[in-house]
């Protein structure tokens, strides 16, 4: 059975496609399957270690990415894309497979027009509220195509579509105290604020927790995820800020929360402070934990702004405009929350209702029938 897996560009792209991936191989494990070929086709392998770790091939392919503004790149993209559809068909053709998985982005498009050329079967999953224009485009010859919130059906035919919530790792779900406070040196009865920008950091999260810092540290651990680009720099300016503070070790930056890191670092959290990508709100919903969501506010079709208020009306999170973001702002929802024990209580019941832990598992199986099917 082979399967390619498509998308990518970032890690609300490429994690869901580990998680499905990993269910897939579960599958076929209790089935018996004797050949589960999995390969993630994309124009970045964006985490090759992990690809080696789940035994996933990867195929290179060109995929130019068209901006939504005036950019020169885009000039030189048209032409990118062009050979990445090419590029794509020949890749596909030659490693012909039953059927293709897709949960969006631009680098998933080359990927898509080999599907529907070649007439290989294609399950599409949508992340967000509203959908990019690639998913929309690749649900009309789509078999299936699965959702992540329920105000998405109305872009989809109904007979194909199930809602069946995001894709999320097994791995970052469940965590100990214990070993969250070993591993990040946290002390012990001072509430702790998980902040995660996207997979590679968000910047304006990170200048506003390094102008809060003093504040905050006052009352609250902070365990921040930088990037791994912005580390040295959060990390020198942190320096500086927290000299000569009496509680600067309650400052923790990390470039990147690995799975047991990210497992741990949610367990011990009070409040998670977080982007509003589809991934992040569903592995925050998972934990259970109360969340102030900062939406990207350049983001496409404004999916991470629809994202977050369509959480927030559930009543798990309170949403920041990202232009409306400042120290006094964030310091203020922050403690309005952590001295409200029923408010947190009951944001944090209202997550674990909104969670749907078995995302992966139920497209996994929908994947398997397809290619069952084709074969």
């Amino acid at each position: 059975m082979k399967i390619l897996l498509a998308g990518g560009g970032t890690g609300g792209h490429f994690y869901p496609l580990i998680a499905v991936a990993r269910a897939l191989k579960e599958i076929a494990e209790r089935e018996r399957i004797v050949e589960m070929n999995l390969k993630f086709i994309s124009d970045d392998p964006f985490d090759p270690e992990m690809l080696r770790e789940e035994q996933i091939g990867f195929l290179k392919i060109p995929a130019g990415k068209i901006r939504r503004y005036f950019s020169f790149s885009n000039f030189f993209d048209f032409f990118k894309t062009g050979w990445g559809l090419i590029k794509t068909l020949l890749i596909v053709y030659m490693n012909f497979p039953d059927v293709i998985f897709s949960n969006g982005g631009y680098a998933s498009f080359p990927t898509l027009f080999a599907a529907k050329f070649f007439r290989i079967p294609v399950v599409i999953h949508i992340s967000d509220t509203i959908p990019g224009k690639t998913g929309l485009w690749a649900s009309h010859f789509a078999k299936r195509i699965s959702i992540s919130f329920a105000s998405s059906l109305k872009f989809f035919p109904e007979s194909k579509t199930a809602l069946t919530g995001n894709p999320i790792r097994k791995q970052v779900l469940g965590g100990n105290i214990d070993e969250a406070q070993t591993v990040f040196d946290l002390e012990a009865g001072i509430p702790v604020i998980l902040v995660l920008g996207a997979s590679q950091g968000a910047q304006k999260i990170n200048d506003i927790i390094l102008d809060s810092l003093s504040e905050l540290i006052k009352d609250y651990q902070i365990i921040l995820q930088t990037g791994r680009n912005n580390i040295n720099e959060i990390r020198g300016r942190a320096k500086l800020i927290l000299e000569n503070e009496r509680f600067a070790k309650r400052f923790h930056a990390l470039p990147f929360l690995s799975e047991g890191e990210l497992r741990n670092a949610s367990k011990a959290a009070l409040i998670v402070v977080a982007r509003a990508s589809a991934g992040m709100i569903f592995e925050i919903s998972a934990w259970a934990k109360p969340a102030i969501l900062v939406p990207l506010s350049n983001s496409a079709e404004n999916h991470q702004r629809e994202n977050a208020y369509n959480y927030a009306r559930s009543g798990a999170a309170i949403v920041i405009e990202e232009q409306n973001l400042s120290p006094h702002i964030l310091i203020s929802e922050i403690r309005k929350l952590a001295v409200n024990l029923d408010r947190l209580k009951g944001m944090s019941q209202v997550a674990q209702t909104f969670s749907k832990i078995d995302a992966a598992d139920k497209i996994a199986i929908e994947i398997v029938k397809l290619a069952l099917e084709h074969a």
